[in-house]
């Protein structure tokens, strides 16, 4: 199960946080802060799997943007692992360009319902690039006409 999905830029500010396990407000900043410090420092030789107190960490890093979705010790982390490079392809998709730190900050609603769209409760749901934004899809076209 996916306890959380974090994407942070290089200088470790969060840009993106989603729990789907509850965590308290005054825990999430320490929480996040430690995981973004675990990953960041990892050499890029280094494996992508990091375990981390009572679960484990995947992530994966786009030009100066890191995706970290933290999973129980159940979860395959290959699935994870290719669940984030599709989140990723949704997102370059949807923005018809390479997502940046920018357009995650200025399109924040849109990216949680892809999010959203493809993880609920904490189980993927759905990978179709197509169904995932099949909702962001109709809400454009709501907008523009």
């Amino acid at each position: 199960m996916i306890k959380f999905v974090l994407m942070v830029n290089r200088q470790g500010q969060t840009r993106l946080s989603r729990y789907y396990q509850p965590v308290e407000l005054s825990r999430r900043a320490a929480l996040e802060a430690d995981v973004v410090r675990c990953c960041l420092s990892r050499r890029k030789e280094q494996c992508s799997f990091v375990e981390y107190r009572d679960f484990k960490l995947v992530y994966r890093q786009y030009a100066a943007l890191y995706i970290v979705v933290g999973v129980t010790d159940a979860e395959n982390e290959l699935s994870i692992y290719e669940l984030v490079h599709n989140f990723v392809e949704v997102l370059d998709k949807y923005f018809s360009r390479v997502v940046s730190s920018r357009s995650i900050m200025f399109n924040l609603d849109k990216v949680h319902i892809i999010l959203d769209e493809m993880i609920q409760n904490g189980h993927i749901v759905e990978t179709n690039k197509t169904r995932v934004l099949a909702p962001l899809t109709a809400l454009d076209k709501m907008a523009d006409g």
